[in-house]
């Protein structure tokens, strides 16, 4: 498709103005970030993967009713999404420690929590997100009490959802972060999940054997990301079990 106006370009994607109003064209980059960006790489074919794995999430999600900003993937690398009012809010799920939490709780890492626990952050890259208690978000206006606990209520939705795809597969959810949007009918606004779903959002470990098949391979050194994230694909069946994916570029079911 044609190139259209920029309107933002992020650390993972960028976005595009859409065909028709109300809609953006969502663009998945090469580049990999971690430590807000104070290590950064290109990874290539990590974008074709993500565009691919969030197309997955967000039709099974959209399938089991929670609203998402997904329209259709366009080609390997864009999707055609719904124009959203970002809630400047990341709401990270943990099912069992690890990362940050395990750091400042002097957790060992893969211990399960006793339940998931919803946090929330706060979208700002040189404030390097910070976690906001419910009261803050309140406060400041960033979401009303009925809109937290519609994200409370959503957010483990797609936990139950995410877990159960991934245990399906031999694979243990971790955590993840996702964002919601606001679209509004008229003068009445209405909740959407948004953003993206995918390894570059989520920590995911091999049941059996612990490796991890996420973002961390990059953030720690692990190995090669992209094989990583080509795994998971292979596994949830968006790519054929045959391919070799070792220094190549992912090949994809259309």
């Amino acid at each position: 498709m044609a190139r259209r106006k920029k309107l933002y370009e992020g650390k993972a994607k960028v976005l595009y103005e859409g065909p028709e109003q109300g809609t953006l064209v969502q663009y998945f980059k090469d580049d990999a970030t971690a430590f807000n960006a104070e290590k950064r790489d290109v990874i290539e074919g990590k974008g074709v993967l993500n565009n691919r794995l969030s197309e997955f999430f967000m039709t099974g999600l959209g399938q089991i009713g929670v609203p998402t900003h997904f329209i259709k993937r366009l080609n390997m690398r864009e999707q055609l999404i719904k124009a959203a009012e970002i809630v400047p809010l990341e709401v990270i799920v943990r099912n069992f420690a690890a990362g940050s939490m395990a750091k400042r709780l002097g957790i060992e890492e893969g211990t399960r929590l006793p339940r998931p626990i919803v946090e929330f952050s706060y979208k700002d890259d040189a404030l390097g997100d910070p976690l906001v208690p419910e009261e803050y978000i309140m406060a400041f206006g960033w979401a009303t009490q009925q809109e937290l606990g519609e994200i409370v209520d959503t957010t483990l939705r797609v936990n139950d959802y995410l877990s159960g795809v991934m245990y399906g597969v031999g694979i243990k959810l971790i955590d993840f972060k996702i964002e919601f949007g606001r679209i509004y009918e008229g003068d009445f606004p209405r909740l959407i999940l948004a953003d993206e779903i995918s390894p570059d959002s989520c920590r995911l470990w091999d049941i059996e054997t612990g490796e991890k098949l996420d973002k961390d391979v990059f953030r720690r050194d692990l190995g090669n990301l992209t094989d990583a994230y080509t795994e998971v694909a292979r596994r949830l069946g968006v790519l054929p079990s045959n391919v070799t994916h070792a220094n190549t570029k992912p090949t994809l079911i259309n």
